[in-house]
Formats: C-alpha cells, structure tokens, sequence
C-alpha cells in the first residue's frame, strides 16, 4: 500500500469529531464509564467546582454580602502577602521541608519495593508487607500524638539518649529538630504504602529479560542495576514530577498537630499560615490569595518538571 493510500485511509478516522468518538467509547465500554462516573463527580464536586469560590481572593470578601455582593479590591491580598514581615519564613520553610522529603523520603518506597520483590518466602514477604503498610492506615492524630510522646522529655527517644550519656530534651521545642522529626515519622508512616505502586510496576518486567541476564553472569546487584530499575524508571520519573508539582502544598493537619509558638522559626509552613489567617483571624480573602498563591507556584513546577523530562527521557504526563 502506498503511502498515500495509506493517507486516504486513515485521515477519515482521525477527522471523526470528539464527540462521535465519546458516543461510540460509551457505547463499546459502558460499564468502564459507568465506573468512572463517582470519580468524575468526586472532582466535579470537591475540586473543579470550589474554583468558583477563588475569586474571593480578589475582593474584600464577607459573609454578609456573599461573594457576587464583595467588593473587589483586586491585587491588594497578593501585595500584602509579598509585604508580610512572615512571608520569607513560611516560603522558605515550605521549600525546605519539601526538598527534604524530596531527598529522603522520595526514594525509600523505591528502595523498599526493591528489596521486597527480591524477597524469595511468600509468608515472609507478605508479612513484611503488612508490617510495613499498618502506619499508613493509623489515624494522623494518633501518630502525632505519638510522635509527641515518643519526643518528650520522658519519651523512649530520651530514654535512648539518656542510656547513652544525653541530656533530657523536649524535642517538639527544640525548632531545629521539628524538620527531622516531621520527615523521619512521615517516611515512617507513608514509605510501606508508597511501595504498592513500585511493586506494581516491578510485576510488569518481564522475567526472561532475568534469564538472559543470568546467562551473561549478572549477579543480583547487576540484575536490579540493569534490568529491575530500568523497568520501574518511566514510574519512578512520573511519582517524581507529580511529587515536584506539590512540593509547595506541605500538609497544615500534621503541621498543626505538632507545631507550637515556639518552633514557628521552622515549623510554619504556606499551608499552616492560611489556616491560622482564614479560620482563626476569620481573614477569608487574605487566606485564599496564599491559597491561590501556592497552586500557581505547583501548577508552574508541574509543567516545568513534565516539559524537562520529555526533553531528557521521554517520558511525561502528557
């Protein structure tokens, strides 16, 4: 066939309008799209329509008057954010606690999939696996309570320090610490859950490429260097670029359950500066400017991650 004809052939099809295409998707699999209807409403509902409440960040916004009734003051919010006398200490404490966890905790799950998935004893395997999920699904004010507990002056932590020759201290007063101690327990409570997508992904390389390694004499390390981490790397590059794209969005829950006044130097973060401004000093339109403020920055990390690593490997989220 030439390529012309070839041509003729084809572009009908790719002519075909978008929503010819829909109907006759639906019509071929109804029940995937019937599956796909409570995920759809979950973001009508909780992400895409809350956007019509974003305009407050423009205006003086009060309950009184509603939202179309506010009067708009335009950049006025953004200007005093980029004026607060605590704007480069809760910028820069997001930033670092973000590259932190980048650094850290980032590729734990990676490097605990691995180990898993060259575990041989299925018993031992899927034991592992369930010790290592459990934190995921305790409660976050349980953990943080641990966490306070475990960081007291009379915390197993102190004991610790103490049998060695320490001296006692209350580490959720110390604002040197709080960074640690917020990534060391998140690792401890998220890296077990986070490997399900890795071990997910190591599933799908395919074995004989294992064999031919060990015909050329690859040992272990060599098979995982060569062959098991080149399998995973298109997922590893796509959880990094999602990571990247809400490096700014520090949760303020866990944020706010361990902080106090006198760690703020280190401890305020974007997320925990909006929530004191909106819901404690009932400032609506300065809190969603910070809010609007931080998605922008995401949105614009996101996009820049995804078009560098098309450039680089090839692989991207669109």
């Amino acid at each position: 066939m030439s390529v012309s004809t070839y041509a003729n052939t084809v572009m009908p099809l790719n002519k075909k309008s978008l929503p010819a295409r829909l109907i006759k998707n639906v019509r071929t699999h109804p029940y995937l799209y019937i599956m796909a209807i409570p995920v759809m409403a979950y973001y009508i509902l909780f992400h895409y329509g809350p956007m019509y409440g974003a305009q407050i960040a423009f205006k003086e916004y009060s309950p009184g008057l509603g939202i179309w009734g506010s009067p708009w003051v335009g950049l006025k919010h953004f200007r005093s954010f980029i004026n607060d006398i605590y704007f480069t200490r809760i910028v820069t404490n997001t930033i670092m606690i973000s590259v932190f966890q980048l650094v850290f905790a980032f590729p734990v799950p990676i490097i605990l999939a691995l180990l898993i998935n060259e575990l041989t004893n299925r018993i031992f395997k899927k034991t592992v696996q369930t010790v290592i999920y459990m934190p995921h699904f305790i409660s976050l004010i349980v953990i943080c309570g641990l966490v306070l507990d475990f960081t007291s002056r009379s915390g197993v932590l102190n004991d610790i320090i103490a049998f060695f020759g320490g001296e006692r201290i209350n580490m959720m007063r110390e604002a040197s610490l709080f960074r640690p101690v917020y990534i060391i327990s998140g690792i401890w409570q998220e890296s077990g859950w986070g490997t399900i997508i890795y071990l997910a992904a190591l599933a799908g390389v395919d074995v004989e490429l294992y064999e031919a390694a060990r015909i050329d004499g690859a040992n272990k390390f060599q098979q995982i260097r060569h062959v098991t981490f080149p399998g995973i790397l298109p997922t590893i590059v796509i959880m990094l670029i999602l990571r990247v794209g809400s490096m700014m969005n520090v949760g303020y829950e866990k944020i706010i359950l361990l902080y106090n006044s006198t760690i703020y130097s280190t401890a305020d973060v974007i997320s925990s500066y909006t929530y004191r401004k909106g819901l404690l000093d009932f400032n609506f339109s300065y809190s969603s400017m910070v809010g609007l403020f931080n998605s922008i920055i995401n949105f614009s990390l996101v996009v820049m991650a995804n078009a560098f690593s098309r450039r680089v490997n090839e692989t991207s989220l669109w």
